[in-house]
């Protein structure tokens, strides 16, 4: 599910004028394919290990198979598919050792963006993170899975852009798109979405107070936490028979 959270502010020239607004170009095949396949993994419609048959989603999409190929490769790049010789390419399983490495990964970046951005975010930061602190909470309260974890995945991106430290943004997006299959996941756990509603108010207040040691800590405790509760599902019997 698609959130816009870059709507213009009243006032500006965009919101009055919308006709001023140039037209957004279609995206290519293949980047289009990417989007449909990649929510398709992340939200289960696509198990983990279930055959990707060109034939079948060529049709499905409209698209030739050239594109689609092109799109898998992409994905595969990304570890949400596992590419074949001479077979249909699968939705690759979920690893639990390598998505423990991962979220050890993702704590790093995040919890010192956090740090640097409790001391170099500005006021409109701040109002954004605000802004999305209320719709998830909102969210959490309607049941509304997909659209809380599209925000979701938006409030941790501005954090870590908030550092102000372009090279921590190009590694963090990599890895966040690597781990987007299994943060949706654990957001399905028992209690866990809750849980992460409630974890992010504190690290929302830790940088309003500007106080970066307490975010960073904070988001070390959130991540971990989620890294535990994907390891616990993927050693579950049902996760171990899913692939």
């Amino acid at each position: 599910m698609t959130v816009d959270d870059n709507l213009p502010e009243t006032g500006t020239p965009e919101a009055v004028s919308p006709r001023r607004r140039r037209a957004v170009p279609p995206p290519p095949l293949a980047d289009m394919a990417v989007d449909r396949l990649r929510d398709m993994i992340i939200y289960g419609e696509l198990a983990p290990s279930a055959r990707l048959i060109e034939p079948e989603l060529s049709e499905r999409f409209g698209i030739s198979r050239t594109p689609l190929r092109e799109a898998l490769k992409l994905l595969a790049a990304d570890g949400l598919v596992m590419l074949r010789p001479n077979r249909n390419a699968i939705v690759a399983p979920l690893n639990a050792a390598e998505l423990t490495h991962l979220f050890e990964a993702e704590g790093c970046i995040e919890s010192f963006a956090a740090r640097l951005a409790a001391e170099r975010m500005t006021a409109a930061d701040l109002r954004r993170l605000r802004g999305f602190q209320d719709r998830i909470e909102a969210l959490e309260g309607a049941g509304a899975l997909e659209e809380y974890f599209a925000i979701n995945q938006k409030i941790h991106r501005l954090i870590v852009s908030s550092a102000k430290n372009p090279a921590l943004v190009e590694a963090h997006d990599r890895l966040l798109g690597r781990l987007a299959r299994a943060r949706y996941f654990a957001l399905g756990a028992q209690g866990r979405w809750k849980e992460s509603v409630l974890e992010h108010r504190e690290i929302l207040a830790a940088l309003d107070a500007r106080d970066g040691s307490t975010a960073e800590h904070l988001f070390v405790h959130h991540v971990g936490r989620t890294g535990e509760v994907v390891a616990a599902a993927c050693a579950s019997p049902r996760a171990q028979r899913a692939g």
